[in-house]
């Protein structure tokens, strides 16, 4: 951020209230320069330590610098965990998933158990009970997500890597998503595919990441558009696609789409953009990026993966250096 002589501060990029967990800068950070802006947001000096605040188990290094018009520039850098204290975040967040899930697992359970047929029901009692289990299902999701995006900040985030192909991934992703595209009257089509060298991926987070794709466009796809996963080659990475042919997307939307907070604050609902947000991280998980497009025919969401080198052959037996 830049502070100018007349204490008028301009932000010189979005990671300053990214690092703060703000919205935008407080009234009073011209007057009260760095101290003021730290303690707005939450944050502490930590003891024994200049230069380094702490809110919540959250650690940022802050300065200023003076400029030669008199000015001052002012800077934020996150402090990485030891690995004590990350394996301790892992642990915390491990116990409260444990108790929120166990809680929700067993409302699900007994909804579920009284929908089977056996216990005759109003018709009233079983939408309940319905409305019930949808919920439940729906809130166990997000809790998973939820964690894992908290572990993914942490570094931790499990994945568990092996040499496939890529296209049962997607065919198990489109099937999944069937129900709710047919909800919604949208076509979800299956491009055919090219040939496509394996990739070494967790196969159900990079389902996960392709589902969180379609989910996104069913939110905003009007009845009677189409929804396209497809994937082709290029060279030492595949890219996956998830094109929606309709209605352009407003490009402020198109460029925020994988920021978790500004679009929360902005919508008012975390559901979504935490789910595309964790899609970026267990995709980035794999070495690979993800991005977005928008063109007056429709908008696009895309993942890419590097494809692992072909495995050495083995020596022939009795061969020596």
């Amino acid at each position: 951020m830049l502070l100018s002589r007349q204490g008028t501060p301009r932000l010189l990029g979005p990671l300053l209230l990214e690092h703060l967990g703000l919205e935008a800068l407080p009234p009073l950070v011209a007057a009260d320069g760095l101290d003021g802006l730290l303690s707005a947001a939450g944050f502490h000096p930590r003891e024994g330590v200049r230069g380094v605040w702490e809110r919540e188990g959250r650690a940022l290094m802050a300065g200023e610098e003076a400029l030669e018009d008199g000015g001052r520039l002012v800077w934020t850098r996150p402090v990485p965990l030891s690995s004590e204290r990350v394996a301790e975040r892992v642990r915390y967040l491990s116990l409260a998933s444990h108790d929120l899930r166990g809680s929700l697992a067993n409302i699900r359970s007994y909804a579920a158990l009284l929908l089977n047929g056996r216990v005759p029901l109003e018709p009233k009692a079983q939408r309940g009970l319905e409305t019930i289990l949808r919920n439940a299902d729906r809130s166990l999701s997000f809790a998973q997500d939820f964690f894992d995006s908290s572990r993914a900040e942490l570094g931790a985030l499990a994945v568990e890597r092996e040499r496939q192909p890529l296209l049962p991934i997607l065919d198990a992703a489109v099937e999944r998503m069937r129900a709710a595209s047919s909800a919604a009257s949208v076509a979800l089509v299956m491009d055919p595919l090219p040939d496509l060298p394996d990739v070494e991926v967790d196969a159900g987070r990079i389902q996960h990441a392709v589902e969180a794709f379609v989910h996104h466009h069913l939110v905003r796809a009007q009845p009677g558009e189409e929804l396209h996963v497809r994937a082709v080659s290029l060279g030492p990475q595949v890219r996956v696609e998830v094109r929606r042919d309709g209605a352009p997307v407003p490009e402020e939307d198109i460029v925020a789409v994988f920021q978790c907070e500004e679009r929360a604050f902005r919508e008012r609902k975390l559901e979504d953009p935490l789910r595309v947000f964790l899609a970026r991280q267990e995709v980035e998980a794999h070495g690979g990026q993800v991005g977005a497009q928008t063109d007056a025919g429709g908008s696009t969401l895309f993942l890419t993966l590097p494809v692992p080198l072909p495995r050495e052959l083995a020596h022939p037996a009795g061969w020596q250096a």
